[in-house]
C-alpha cells in the first residue's frame, strides 16, 4: 500500500531483493571475496556475526556469484542437524537416496563428490547455516569429513555460518582440533551511521524512488534503534513507510521514526 503513495514500483526493504541490488558494503565485498576464494580452493571457512547482520543474505549473494558450470552449492540449515541427517541432506541435494548408516552415507557422499568432480568438473560448496546451534558431535563430524586421501586433499569447500557465539566456542580447548582446520574466518559487523544512510538510499533507489523520503534526522533515529543491524533497519524503514503513507507524510523525519519505534517496535 505505501509503495503507491511514495511512487515506488518495487518494495524497498523486502527480503527478496535481487542480490545484485543489495547494498555493497566494504565488509560484504571483502567477505564475498574470501568465500569465493574458499570455493575455488576448496577451503574450510567460518562466517559469524550478530543477529540481523546479513549472514544468510551474504550466502545468497555468494550462490548467485558462483558459476553454476563450475560449482554446486549445497545448503543446510537445521538446528538439530545430526551427522546422519547431514549426509542424507547433502546426498538428497545431489539426487541420491542416502544409505541408512552414517559410515555408509559418508562413503557414498565421497563417491558422489569424486564423480561430480571427475566427470562433470564441478566443485562442491557446502554451506551449513545456523551452525552456532550445532552440538559437539556434529562439529566433530565436520573435522572427520574433511579428512580425505590421508588428509592430503579436501573433498569440498565447507562454510559454517552462525552467530558470534560460534567463534567463541571454537576458542575453547575442546574445539582446538576443529579450530586448527579453519582456513578462513569472516566476521560481519554492524553498519555504522554512514553505512545505514547509504543502505537506505540503495534500497530506495532499487525500489525506484526519485527523491529522498527519509530525512537525515530520520536516518539518525533508525541507526539508533537498529544499532546498524540490517534486519532492524529494514524493519524500522518498512514500519515508518506504512505509518507515513497512512498519515499522508511525504517525508519521514526523526519525530515520526521515534513515534513508530516507541509505538510499534519497542
Amino acid at each position: 500500500m505505501y509503495e503507491k503513495f511514495y511512487g515506488l514500483p518495487r518494495t524497498p526493504f523486502s527480503r527478496d531483493i535481487p542480490t545484485d541490488q543489495l547494498y555493497p558494503s566494504i565488509m560484504l565485498e571483502e567477505t564475498l571475496g574470501r568465500l569465493e576464494y574458499a570455493a575455488q580452493r576448496q577451503l574450510f571457512a567460518v562466517v559469524t556475526g550478530d543477529c540481523g547482520t546479513g549472514k544468510t543474505t551474504t550466502i545468497r549473494r555468494l550462490k548467485d556469484m558462483l558459476n553454476p558450470s563450475k560449482f554446486t552449492l549445497m545448503y543446510l540449515a537445521d538446528s538439530k542437524l545430526t551427522p546422519r541427517h547431514f549426509y542424507k541432506g547433502l546426498l538428497e541435494q545431489l539426487g541420491c537416496e542416502s544409505k541408512f548408516y552414517r559410515g555408509d552415507a559418508k562413503r557414498q557422499l565421497h563417491r558422489e563428490i569424486e564423480l561430480m568432480r571427475g566427470i562433470h568438473g564441478l566443485q562442491p560448496v557446502v554451506v551449513v547455516d545456523e551452525a552456532h546451534l550445532l552440538d559437539r558431535e556434529m562439529l566433530e563430524e565436520v573435522r572427520f569429513l574433511l579428512n580425505f586421501r590421508m588428509d592430503a586433499q579436501s573433498p569440498m569447500a565447507l562454510i559454517l555460518v552462525g552467530q558470534s557465539e560460534l567463534w567463541e566456542r571454537f576458542q575453547l580447548q575442546t574445539y582446538a582440533a576443529i579450530r586448527q582446520r579453519i582456513d578462513l574466518q569472516c566476521k560481519l559487523p554492524h553498519f555504522d551511521r554512514a553505512q545505514v544512510g547509504e543502505y537506505v538510499k540503495q534500497h530506495l533507489a532499487y525500489a525506484g524512488a526519485e527523491r529522498d523520503i527519509f530525512s537525515d534526522g530520520a536516518v539518525d533515529e533508525i541507526f539508533r534503534f537498529s544499532s546498524g543491524a540490517a534486519r532492524l533497519v529494514n524493519k524500522a524503514c518498512t514500519h515508518c513507510l506504512i505509518y507515513g503513507a497512512q498519515n499522508g507524510n511525504r517525508i519521514i523525519d526523526d519525530h515520526m521514526v521515534k513515534r513508530v519505534v516507541q509505538g510499534e517496535l519497542v
